[in-house]
């Protein structure tokens, strides 16, 4: 297995971070609860915002003093302990996490943050059950079972001996350094948009506790995430009871929107924002979500709004963002029109096309015949029709070219200009380099025939 150089150096300093253990010994975390998220700058601003009667501590306080059903009573439960200091609260958060609950996560939000509250035997008994079920979700690969492992075992570590730093060395060493940088780096695959969310918890609790900033071994793919959240947004919002809802982009376009995929997707933003305030795609991003008519208020959103929303940071406003994104590395391409909600939208992602126009979104097929598509700032091409062409391109948008064969060497020949050579990008688009301003002839052969 192939590790970067930048890795490898990130697995030197991990080596350092805690409490110097001998190098071939897994780290060991003993720093004080809480370690997960509530460090102790957020936690200073969450509890200025309770002293302030903030909005959105007023809107999760209403829920939880109103005794709302929250889809995540464990989460909800121990983080108004920890904001509101009501013992109470913590207490049943703890109840809840020795009765039936299995949700790995939410478990060990509860130990790391309701320590205070709980007994001896309590705290026993709970580091039991979440090495119970660490151990038995350990087999699972998909981000959501990691970033619960990995919350456990920062939870756990300094309590149970061996298990929780096992753990965390096999998440570090085997599956981000052996499996996800190699696949970020090469563009083999990407987490997918749903996954965001578990990714930033996994980079926070990390850096939190280990010193270890993990975007440093895939510095393109965390360097382009900002904006590809931004533009993988549907242009038309959604007015819900609660609050308005900003729809990401689905693979399967659906007539009623998944709101708690869209509480999610807001929540993965300021969670981006919160990790790297001062990154330029995260101060565009800011831009994005201070504007409270998509404040969440429901039971699910509203905790996650409290937990990550800074409304004391600055942002730039989201019009300063480019309207077109090409994401070489992965294969995907993401255009609007404008930055008003009646914009029209395209986005070619998850193998395949989608247009969205007038409120709804329609699948293409990238290789069937079409006319060029002119969205305004980018001009879009389909395989089929554009092997011999001619080509006007107004302005300075650029020109792609959907629906051909993913990393391929292609031949293209514009008139009056010497012969080139492009290759094509995992999700088979390829932006053309043409003459702008008249029209011009463009042919287009597959290298592999040359």
């Amino acid at each position: 297995m192939h590790f970067s150089p930048v890795s490898v150096l990130a697995l030197a300093v991990l080596s350092l971070a805690v409490v110097a253990p001998a190098q071939d010994e897994p780290v060991r975390i003993d720093t004080p609860h809480p370690r997960i998220f509530l460090n102790a700058r957020r936690l200073k601003l969450l509890r200025r915002e309770r002293d302030r009667q903030s909005l959105r501590w007023n809107q999760f306080n209403l829920l939880m003093a109103g005794k709302a059903p929250m889809p995540e009573p464990g989460f909800a439960e121990a983080l108004y302990y920890q904001v509101s200091t009501s013992a109470d609260a913590g207490k049943q958060a703890v109840t809840w996490a020795l009765g039936q609950a299995t949700d790995l996560r939410q478990l060990a939000l509860v130990f790391d943050w309701c320590q205070d509250v709980m007994t001896d035997a309590q705290s026993k008994a709970l580091a039991s059950k979440l090495v119970r079920q660490m151990d038995q979700r350990r087999r699972e690969s998909s981000l959501d079972a990691v970033r619960a492992r990995t919350l456990a075992a920062v939870a756990l570590s300094g309590h149970v001996d061996g298990a929780p730093e096992r753990e965390l060395d096999q998440i570090l060493h085997h599956w981000w350094d052996g499996q996800i940088v190699p696949a970020l780096n090469g563009g083999i695959e990407s987490p997918a948009r749903d996954d965001t969310y578990a990714l930033m918890e996994i980079l926070h609790v990390v850096r939190d506790n280990l010193n270890l900033d993990l975007r440093e071994s895939a510095p393109q793919f965390f360097s382009d995430l900002p904006m590809v959240q931004l533009l993988s947004y549907y242009p038309a919002t959604f007015p819900a009871g609660e609050n308005e809802y900003r729809i990401p982009a689905s693979a399967k376009p659906a007539n009623e929107p998944d709101l708690h995929r869209a509480a999610l997707s807001r929540a993965s933003e300021f969670s981006i924002v919160a990790y790297d305030s001062n990154g330029p795609g995260s101060q565009i991003l800011q831009g994005w979500l201070l504007n409270d008519n998509f404040l969440l208020r429901g039971t699910f959103g509203a905790p996650y709004e409290f937990l990550w929303a800074n409304p004391y940071q600055p942002g730039l406003s989201y019009f300063q963002a480019p309207l077109v994104l090409h994401d070489s590395l992965f294969g995907r391409l993401f255009v609007r029109s404008s930055w008003e909600e009646s914009a029209a939208w395209l986005g070619s992602f998850s193998g395949q096309l989608q247009l969205f126009q007038g409120g709804a979104a329609t699948v293409l097929d990238p290789r069937a015949p079409a006319e060029p598509l002119d969205m305004g700032r980018a001009m879009v091409l389909f395989g089929a029709k554009s092997q011999n062409l001619k080509l006007s391109v107004e302005g300075t948008e650029p020109v792609f070219l959907v629906g051909v064969k993913p990393r391929q060497n292609y031949l293209v020949e514009v008139d009056d200009e010497e012969l080139s050579e492009v290759r094509s990008d995992p999700g088979g688009i390829l932006e053309l380099d043409v003459p702008h301003g008249s029209e011009v002839g463009v042919r287009l052969t597959d290298g592999a025939q040359k």
